[in-house]
């Protein structure tokens, strides 16, 4: 199979379209890639670490106001349609997969007018612009939630297959827990918090959990806190102002980045963070229960939409950018741990929304459009 797949900007539209590519190569090994993104995009560096080729074309997202700097990047954008004809035309895929965003638009336009196949695939809850302008000239939508078909009206062709994500389930035993707790410098015996700080918009997460960690409110629970490479060094610094050393403090780990997040997610009792499409997937597969803090500024709050999948079952909390501070935290985590019985029943709960065997599934959408 000869495969073009749109994807860029963020790992949200790049990983799903890179575990696309992996299940084709492995049920059809001499299948051809091509990735269509831009060159400003996580895609310069995920695509070709995963072994992929990836052609750039100038396109942009649009934003919905009257600027100079939007004309420039429509401008860029309607041309980038050409740049993406002559991709296809070159390449002759037999499909084209898109991922979301705007990259979609230059590249699904072009596939259509050569009459090539397109298959979308949409991770959020609420779907995006670019899903929602080809829901009828897409052969098929495939989507991460039930919620997501919900939302596409007036579209026949759209199969709930989930989200493809690394991350999975894993029967560890309790000799492995306190292994990799171990490894974590944590004890044993107090609930883990896993928190996952993110490289941007976390900055009312970080100073709600700096204010908890400096009080020392954290006596029933451990925070294991995953910062992000561009958060690490600014929480190390507001700590240092109050004489607090990250590298010791008790009932809290801070790093930049967690290696072994599947490892880590399976051993924590809950976890807090943002509620990015791959992040919601994620919790509902492991069976985690959650607080959620959706980032605000999301394209049609689609973060918010995500986390509202998991609180409909019984498996998170949400607590809305805009309402947060360190008490609202500190007193909704203290609830959760408390009670065990329930903080178990939500991490099953999770597990309601979870699919199966996705990539598969997947594969078998692509593979009907290709026949």
């Amino acid at each position: 199979m000869r495969v073009v797949i749109a994807a860029a900007g963020t790992g949200g539209h790049i990983n799903p379209g890179i575990a696309i590519a992996n299940k084709i190569k492995e049920k059809e090994p001499n299948s051809e890639f091509i990735f269509i993104g831009t060159n400003r995009g996580l895609e310069n560096d995920l695509v070709p670490r995963a072994g992929y080729n990836l052609k750039t074309i100038d396109a942009h997202g649009i934003q919905r106001k009257l600027t100079l700097e939007n004309f420039k990047n429509l401008y860029a954008t309607f041309k980038s349609i050409k740049e993406a004809r002559n991709i296809l035309e070159e390449f002759k895929p037999d499909v084209v997969v898109g991922t979301g965003g705007y990259i979609c638009v230059p590249v699904v336009m072009s596939a259509k007018k050569l009459n090539i196949p397109v298959v979308l695939h949409e991770s959020n809850a609420f779907p995006g612009v670019a899903v929602k302008l080809f829901k009828k000239k897409a052969d098929k939508i495939l989507v991460g939630f039930e919620d997501a078909k919900n939302r596409l009206e007036n579209a026949s062709n759209v199969v709930v297959t989930g989200n493809p994500i690394k991350i999975k389930k894993l029967a560890l035993t309790e000799a492995q827990k306190n292994e990799i707790k171990n490894e974590l410098g944590i004890k044993s015996e107090k609930p883990i918090v896993l928190v996952f700080g993110g490289s941007q918009g976390a900055q009312s997460i970080n100073r709600s959990f700096i204010e908890i960690i400096v009080n020392k409110k954290n006596k029933n629970y451990q925070i294991v806190w995953a910062a992000g490479p561009g958060q690490y060094d600014e929480i190390k610094s507001q700590l240092s102002e109050v004489n607090v050393d990250i590298n010791n403090i008790e009932n809290v780990k801070i790093v930049p980045y967690i290696y072994n997040m599947e490892e880590v997610m399976n051993t924590c009792d809950m976890v807090v963070c943002r509620s990015g499409a791959m992040t919601i997937t994620e919790v509902s597969v492991v069976g985690k229960p959650a607080i959620f803090i959706p980032f605000p500024y999301a394209t049609e709050n689609h973060q918010e939409y995500n986390a509202r999948v998991l609180e409909k079952v019984g498996a998170a909390k949400i607590i809305l950018d805009k309402d947060l501070n360190s008490e609202i935290l500190e007193n909704t985590i203290e609830k959760m741990v408390r009670d065990k019985s329930k903080l178990k029943k939500m991490g099953e709960n999770a597990t309601k929304v979870a699919m199966q065997n996705v990539e598969d599934r997947i594969y078998k959408e692509i593979k009907e459009v290709v026949k």
